[in-house]
């Protein structure tokens, strides 16, 4: 919590978002935890960081993501508002999807109709999608290629009500880890910290 967030000075607005994140459902193949907000972006701000769990996945690291929220009362023409929501993604990828030049695009509408499902009210969304593609040198050359796709993205939610907002983010990073839509189960969003 950053020194912005301390009690007592949180606007009534923020506190509210931050109680409505509360209520969110999340996927049960995700561990969700708070984690330290990024400083200088906006006068407050409140980070998530999500990892599908060892549970959902046997294969090792299939999926992280990292979800910042933030609230300008100037309203910052960018913006639009005073809300805005950053996320980074990231999972790997099966080889011979990395050669889909469609893949980007696929990845980028997996999030905004995520959003739309959830009934996520929302504009100015912008961001990148890139596959990373690694291949072993020297002393590594016999090691297997490997590939990722990584996610950056922005969105401004249109109120303060954020619910809809962390449950889309957290059908999104499912997905792109390889889950379908449409989990059997959900989990509240877990409170604990990892760092302060």
């Amino acid at each position: 919590m950053s020194g912005t967030e301390s009690a007592g000075a949180i606007p009534q607005d923020f506190a509210h978002a931050l109680l409505s994140a509360e209520s969110a459902e999340l996927r049960s193949e995700l561990e969700v935890t708070t984690i330290a907000s990024p400083e200088g972006i906006a006068p407050f701000a409140k980070a998530w960081s999500a990892t599908v769990t060892p549970q959902a996945r046997d294969e090792g690291d299939q999926g992280t993501s990292r979800l910042v929220l933030l609230y300008d009362p100037s309203a910052p023409d960018a913006w639009s508002g005073v809300w805005r929501m950053v996320c980074f993604a990231k999972a790997p990828l099966d080889q011979t999807m990395s050669e889909d030049p469609l893949l980007p695009e696929v990845a980028w509408s997996w999030l905004t109709d995520a959003l739309t499902s959830h009934g996520a009210s929302f504009d100015r969304a912008a961001g990148t999608a890139s596959t990373i593609v690694s291949t072993g040198l020297g002393e590594m050359a016999s090691d297997i290629k490997g590939a990722e796709m990584e996610i950056r993205a922005s969105w401004s939610p249109q109120s303060g009500d954020i619910k809809d907002h962390l449950e889309a983010w957290a059908e999104f990073v499912c997905m792109l880890a390889g889950f379908p839509p449409t989990p059997d189960g959900v989990a509240t969003l877990r409170t604990s910290r990892t760092t302060s």
